[in-house]
């Protein structure tokens, strides 16, 4: 097929895959503990019947050991064609009313702007429905061997890595197509080539005994929380950059993220400024970040006159793609021992250290990409990174070595406020990853 065809089927498809995205989006489809099962249950059951009128005969629920299953199925392609694992996730995030909605979240709706609004709109049900279009425009027979993985548990504690490992067979693939990413602008194409690592911990700060009155003793004796602040402050430098000594930080040849976009994406407060040096997109993809993520002391409606003898903080840090993140680690545990103010007594619990991953991009698969996104979108493809990790592609890359991986979809940095109040998705990105995607698998069944 030419690319106007694939344009020409994309667009004949989209009425039907924007309905398929209102039934997806209007199932809270939650794995996270404590949440009712039978959404999830419906949503598997969905996507099932979805994928078999798409050509994946054998689509099913796979058995895990725990939490919720993913979803695969198999085309098989011309023989000696490659194979490629699409995949994509349909669990999602909480949405609670105290995050500020404007419409119901689990009411797919349509706004002045052309976007749809619901949780899941964008990350990642526009990424499970770019998948059926892709294989609508090949009327279920595509032009190489085509397996589908939908994981149920990405945005929680996910299972499709030990899942991934105890059936390697499986995920055998020349090439992951990963549909869990976006844009940085609408209409404007990019390739996600890094995803920044992880680490985290947690840190004790002790200053007395035990509660002591605030009028008798304030002022010689040490509060814990405020040395925590104090210590928790020493992390940044007046510019908001990351003042751990011995963290890794590169530089970005990638494509830019304007300063405008991301103020709108981030809808920050008005005057408020944005924290650290450089580039944006350096900031992002090749500097170090650091957040304080929770905080445990005496609660506001139990709090009393007293000095507080301990307080708590999780800290997690952002690393640079590519860095040993034990070594990172280190560096933030060394810093958190040695800073304490006044003395304090410091202990830190190692939590997490993940590492970040990075894309070849000299291959045949990326370069085939690179044309699939240019014809699809009409315009030159930039490089962009995450500052997410997803531990699970280095678990495919370790059971397929040889494979390469392409990162991309529908949600747009700029808008999609994925995880946040009113997510949404623009639907020409989906029908843009769609043509995409098709182009991609007729270019690799070609070769």
């Amino acid at each position: 097929m030419k690319t106007d065809e694939i344009r020409t089927r994309t667009a004949a498809l989209m009425p039907r895959l924007l309905t398929q995205l209102d039934e997806l989006v209007a199932i809270p489809s939650l794995a996270f503990p404590g949440n009712p099962p039978e959404p999830m249950t419906q949503m598997v059951e969905t996507l099932v019947r979805m994928f078999r009128e798409v050509g994946f005969a054998d689509a099913r629920a796979m058995p895990v050991p725990h939490g919720y299953p993913p979803v695969y199925g198999e085309i098989r392609g011309p023989q000696g064609s490659p194979t490629v694992v699409l995949y994509a996730h349909y669990d999602v995030q909480p949405a609670p009313p105290e995050q500020g909605w404007t419409s119901d979240p689990w009411t797919p709706t349509r706004k002045a702007d052309g976007r749809i609004y619901g949780r899941g709109a964008a990350d990642d049900k526009s990424g499970v429905v770019s998948l059926l279009g892709t294989l609508g425009v090949f009327e279920g027979v595509p032009p190489c061997t085509v397996r589908l993985v939908l994981e149920g548990m990405e945005e929680t504690e996910s299972n499709l890595e030990e899942f991934v490992l105890a059936h390697p067979d499986l995920f055998d693939a020349d090439v992951f197509v990963v549909c869990d990413m976006g844009n940085l602008r609408v209409g404007e194409p990019a390739l996600t080539t890094v995803l920044r690592g992880d680490v985290a911990c947690v840190v004790r700060v002790r200053t007395l005994e035990h509660p002591l009155h605030s009028g008798v003793f304030g002022g010689p004796a040490p509060d814990a929380m405020m040395a925590l602040a104090r210590l928790l402050a020493s992390l940044q430098d007046e510019a908001g950059d990351v003042a751990v000594q011995g963290v890794t930080r590169t530089d970005w040849d990638g494509g830019e993220f304007a300063e405008a976009d991301f103020r709108q994406g981030a809808d920050l407060l008005e005057g408020v400024e944005l924290t650290g040096t450089g580039p944006i997109a350096a900031r992002l993809w090749a500097r170090p970040s650091i957040s304080a993520i929770g905080v445990d002391m005496t609660s506001i409606a139990g709090s009393s006159n007293v000095l507080v003898p301990q307080a708590s903080a999780k800290i997690s840090m952002r690393i640079v793609p590519g860095t040993d993140p034990e070594a990172e680690l280190d560096a933030l545990v060394a810093h958190l021992r040695s800073h304490a103010p006044w003395g304090a007594q410091v202990e830190v619990e190692r939590t997490k250290a993940a590492p970040g991953f990075v894309c070849r991009t000299d291959g045949t698969a990326y370069a085939a990409a690179r044309e699939a996104m240019t014809e699809a979108f009409g315009r030159p493809v930039v490089e962009a990174g995450c500052g997410g990790s997803i531990p699970l592609l280095r678990t495919l890359a370790q059971v397929a070595p040889r494979a390469e991986f392409v990162l991309w979809g529908p949600e747009d940095v700029a808008r999609s406020r994925i995880h946040a109040s009113d997510e949404s998705v623009d639907p020409a990105e989906i029908a843009g990853i769609v043509a995409a995607q098709a182009l991609l698998l007729q270019r690799l069944g070609a070769s």
